[in-house]
Formats: structure tokens, C-alpha cells, sequence
């Protein structure tokens, strides 16, 4: 799939991104569709149904913070790029007032790991081709995507915080600005698919937030924003921002496998942790992606597969993007631009990793190769960092179709691109 071939329209939300995309190489916005309908944003529901509001038609929201400046670098070990500028903070959008708001994008095709058949799932489907059942509250968003039948679910509110179990075959994708607080556990299920959702942790600012935080340990002890985990397998994440896990954002781990992350900005709010055996201090536990809770866990061993494309890894992540172990991790196409990071890309324990054709921008350690992991890195573009840049393991030969897209453009793609639309 190409730039211009995104199946979500590239809406730019702020006058910070408008002056952003500015100076970025390859910046062409595109409009999107008008239409008579105006679409609205729920309201937090606590039981009720919730209120709606008018969006505000071609409205622009704050902009947002600058942030480092970037230059053209060449990519190592491949062609080069055009390099980006001037990369800035987030802002908060204004509503775009366009459009249908109850008619999601078009799902793109899915990609990766989770394409795969394996384990008696043929690829990953959710909830297939089911007419969507619309909730607009958190019961009854509980009621829908618990229990094994298939479902699509549309979800169409924010919801307060909670813990929220999801069970197999299920298709769960936000309208009108879904929101959905608190932790979602997918565990030992299989067929789910998560699209065009927010998801916030618990821990926004403050780990104490976390119903399960533990002062005698620190952050870790709450929640992560999403858990893969027990087993769970053909799972695939797309067009999604998730932020603000206590522990982290999204972890993957105890045997899970056949699993896609595409298009999803992970970032989080400033926060430290500077309580517990586990203190991270000023870092605030800002790990994002774990996959492998361990060394020594015998079900990881031949499973934890997961591709990771299209997403962005954002404002103040400090590392774990993602922090692996055991499993063959594709890395590709990517973005990296959390100023002030610890590290990047990690190859853990007996991890074989293959990184290509990502964009990090103005952060520390790209890539971060264990003694005890694999890492192959080829075509990357490496624009005013720090540390490590080069990795020249053997990496793994991917079993689906997934060609890498040039690093030209991408940096805009992406930012325009990822997260709910």
C-alpha cells in the first residue's frame, strides 16, 4: 500500500501540524470529503446514552509545541531521504464537521503476522462481514464484546474508566470520537480486531490513578492501556492511539502470536515514578510495547510474532518501541520521534529482528541489540540521533507479503495517517 493509496483521509487537525507539514519532504494534504451531514462527539456516559454535540465545521484546533528540528540524513545500508523538519509536539485538533461520522473508514487489508493462517484461524477476521451493533455505554460495550460469538461492535462514546475483557471473534471499531478508558485485556482469545479507537491507561500524569497501583512497587504494578496475552493469537490493531498505560501502552506476552499493529500513535502525558522497588524515577515508567514478560516463560518459545507498520511512536515514550524477547518481530515503516528518549528498537532474548525502512527523528538509541537477540536493520533513515544505528545480525525472512515502502514522504504519511480517523 502506498501514501497515496491510505485508506483514511488525511485530515490535518491543528495549525501546528499545518506548519509542520510545512517544511516536511513529500507534504501534500489532502481534503477530505464534504458532505451535508456534520458528524458529532459523545459524551462521557456513565450509563445513559450521551449527549451529542455539533462538530464545528473546517475548524482548526491550537497548534501544537515545536519540537527539534530535522534535517535529510542518508539511510543506512539503502538509499537515503530526504530528511524532515522542524518535528513538533502534538496540539489538540478542531473537529473537521465532515462527513458521516457513523461510517468508518474503509478497513484496509490486514498485513503481517496477522494475515497468517495458523493455529485453525485462517488469517484474522473478528467479526467478519456481521451487520455492526451500535453501543453507547459501558454496559452495554461490556455486554457486547464479552462472550465467544462473533460481533462487530461499534462504539459510538467515552466511556468511563474500567477494566474491559474482550472475548474472541470480535470486530470493535470507534465512531464519532469513541473513547475508551482504563485497561483492555485480550486474553487467551482468538480473531479480534481493535480499529479507529482512542485508548487511554489509567495512569494519565499519575500512576496513582491506576485502581491496582501498589506503592510498594511503583507504575508496574498497574495496568497496561491494551494486554495481548495467555495465549491469545490472530489479533490485529489498526488506526488506533493508545497512551497513558500505567505499566504499559501495549504489552504482548504468555505465548501470544499472529499479531499486527498497524497505523497507531503510542505516546504518553509527562509523569514520573518515583515510589516502589520498581521506581523508574524521572522515566515514569514510559515503556510503551513490551513483548516477552521474561527470559526464562517455556510457552514464548516459537511464538510472540508480531509486525509492527505504520505506526508512530510519539511525545514522551522513553523506551520499549518495542522492547522484544523469544519471538520473529518485523519493524517497518515506521516513525520515531520522542525527543528525550532512553532507547528505541530492542532485540531481546533469543528475539529475531527485522528493521526496515522506519524514519527515526532527533531521538537517542535507534536501535538497541541485546548481546543475547538478533537484529537485522537495513534502509533506515536516522536523522540527527544518537547512538546505535546499525544492526547486522540475520534477522528472518517474513511468511506473508509485506514489501517496505521508500522512507520518502513517509515521516508525513504516517503523522497524517495513524491513529483514529
Amino acid at each position: 500500500m502506498t501514501h497515496a493509496q491510505l485508506p483514511y483521509p488525511r485530515v490535518l487537525q491543528s495549525l501546528g501540524w499545518l506548519a509542520l507539514l510545512a517544511f516536511l519532504h513529500g507534504c501534500s494534504g489532502e481534503a477530505s470529503p464534504t458532505t451535508s451531514r456534520l458528524p458529532t462527539r459523545p459524551a462521557v456516559t456513565s450509563g445513559g446514552a450521551p449527549s451529542a454535540s455539533a462538530g464545528t465545521p473546517n475548524a482548526v484546533g491550537a497548534g501544537g509545541s515545536s519540537g527539534s528540528a530535522v534535517g535529510g540524513s542518508a539511510a543506512q545500508d539503502g538509499a537515503g531521504s530526504a530528511g524532515m523538519s522542524a518535528i513538533g509536539g502534538t496540539s489538540a485538533g478542531g473537529s473537521a464537521g465532515a462527513g458521516d461520522c457513523m461510517v468508518p473508514p474503509a478497513a484496509p487489508a490486514v498485513q503481517g503476522w496477522a494475515s497468517v493462517d495458523s493455529m485453525n484461524q485462517n488469517g484474522t477476521t473478528g467479526g467478519g462481514d456481521l451487520p455492526p451493533q451500535v453501543v453507547t455505554t459501558l454496559t452495554e460495550f461490556k455486554q457486547a464484546v464479552g462472550g465467544s460469538a462473533p460481533a462487530v461492535v461499534y462504539l459510538n462514546a467515552v466511556l468511563e474508566p474500567a477494566d474491559i475483557p474482550i472475548g474472541p471473534n470480535k470486530t470493535i471499531v470507534g465512531v464519532c470520537g469513541a473513547e475508551i478508558h482504563g485497561h483492555l485485556g485480550i486474553s487467551r482469545v482468538s480473531n479480534v480486531i481493535l480499529r479507529n479507537l482512542k485508548i487511554q491507561g489509567y495512569g494519565v500524569g499519575d500512576c496513582t490513578k491506576d485502581p491496582s497501583f501498589d506503592p510498594v512497587v511503583g507504575c508496574s504494578s498497574g495496568a497496561d492501556a491494551v494486554s495481548v496475552t495467555s495465549q491469545s493469537h490472530h489479533i490485529w490493531v489498526d488506526h488506533c492511539d493508545i497512551s497513558d498505560g500505567t505499566d504499559g501502552n501495549l504489552d504482548i506476552n504468555a505465548g501470544s502470536d499472529f499479531i499486527t499493529v498497524s497505523w497507531t500513535k503510542f505516546h504518553y502525558s509527562p509523569r514520573t515514578d518515583n515510589v516502589g522497588d520498581d521506581s523508574t524515577g524521572v522515566n515514569g515508567h514510559r515503556f510503551s510495547n513490551l513483548i516477552g514478560s521474561g527470559d526464562n516463560v517455556p510457552e514464548d518459545v516459537g511464538h510472540l510474532n508480531v509486525t509492527w507498520h505504520h505506526d508512530w511512536w510519539a511525545d514522551n515514550v522513553n523506551q520499549r518501541m518495542p522492547r522484544t524477547r523469544r519471538g520473529k518481530i518485523h519493524v517497518v515503516n515506521n516513525l520515531y520521534t520522542p525527543v528525550g528518549d532512553s532507547y528505541c528498537t530492542n532485540s531481546g532474548f533469543e528475539t529475531h529482528l527485522l528493521v526496515e525502512n522506519n524514519v527515526y527523528a532527533g531521538v537517542k538509541n535507534p536501535l538497541s541489540p541485546d548481546a543475547n537477540g538478533d537484529m537485522l536493520a537495513r534502509n533506515n533513515v536516522f536523522d540527527k540521533t544518537t547512538g546505535t544505528t546499525t544492526a547486522n545480525g540475520t534477522g528472518f525472512t517474513p511468511p506473508y507479503t509485506l514489501a517496505p515502502e521508500a522512507t520518502a514522504g513517509l515521516a508525513t504519511a504516517i503523522m497524517t495517517g495513524a491513529g483514529p480517523h
